[in-house]
């Protein structure tokens, strides 16, 4: 990758966080970038309209074009018009937020939801966020489904979700997070309980092909004082039978039938720098 290019990827992924703009000077020290470098990156980006510079303070912020850019690509693909009633149906039964998240080399990137309850504590995170591997229910239900080697490969890349920035519970080393995976794969699905958010559990089952690699997630959330372990194991079976349903349908998506095709192999690509400030 060109240096000029990954810059400008950089600056992307950066100002994602920063919807109200970042200065200059922020920027090119958090991604340790060469202020005139940064600067050059900047222009070129607001000269293809993916950032534009804020009138009063002059800080940078992301257009809404690799937004939009990413609504065609979700409803072109077909995994809305599949996922949706799936869901849907899923948190009419459970009063529950539940989640649709899709395998992308080794991310875990949610694109769909269904808001279940009507009243009392809603649990609704941003949708499009790549989700941490370690310390979340989907990110859990994925890696049970790995090759040991392969899960500790991408959670080694992306990092353990300290719980200081997560939940209390969130496992601390790659020892303890194989031991929960184990857990996990006993009963077919992830349960966690703080671990991803303080007060806040969640639950998740893999969308598995025949090969037996994972495209998809599907996930069940909201507040702890609710979604109890009991009400979490009563809901098993719900959630798996979605799973299923998803992967049987889910040859009728180019992006539920592609994902994830291919990435085992793949472990070895190149680290980018951590990000500052997340």
């Amino acid at each position: 990758m060109s240096g000029a290019l990954e810059k400008s990827l950089d600056i992307l992924e950066y100002l994602t966080d920063y919807p109200d703009g970042v200065a200059l000077v922020q920027i090119a020290t958090d991604l340790n970038q060469v202020r005139s470098g940064c600067h050059r990156a900047l222009q070129e980006l607001i000269r293809y309209g993916y950032v534009r510079q804020m009138p009063q303070r002059g800080d940078y912020a992301l257009t809404t074009k690799m937004a939009s850019m990413g609504l065609s690509f979700l409803s072109k693909s077909g995994v809305l018009d599949i996922a949706q009633p799936v869901i849907d149906r899923l948190a009419k039964a459970t009063g529950e937020l539940v989640r649709l998240a899709i395998v992308d080399g080794d991310r875990l990137t949610l694109v769909a939801k269904a808001q279940g309850a009507k009243s009392g504590l809603l649990y609704d995170p941003d949708m499009g966020i790549d989700l941490r591997l370690s310390c979340s229910a989907a990110g859990q239900a994925w890696l049970m489904t790995l090759p040991e080697d392969v899960a500790i490969e991408y959670v080694s890349r992306q990092g353990i979700g300290e719980p200081k920035d997560f939940g209390p519970n969130a496992p601390t080393s790659m020892k303890a997070l194989l031991k929960v995976l184990d857990e996990h794969r006993k009963r077919r699905f992830s349960i966690i309980q703080d671990a991803y958010a303080p007060g806040m559990s969640s639950m998740a089952a893999p969308i598995q092909r025949v090969n037996e690699q994972t495209t998809g997630v599907v996930i069940i959330a909201g507040p702890s004082a609710r979604l109890t372990m009991k009400r979490m194991v009563q809901f098993g079976p719900a959630l798996l039978s979605a799973a299923e349903e998803l992967k049987v349908s889910g040859n009728s998506s180019a992006l539920l039938k592609s994902a994830n095709v291919g990435t085992w192999g793949n472990v070895a690509v190149k680290r980018r720098a951590p990000r500052v400030g997340r």
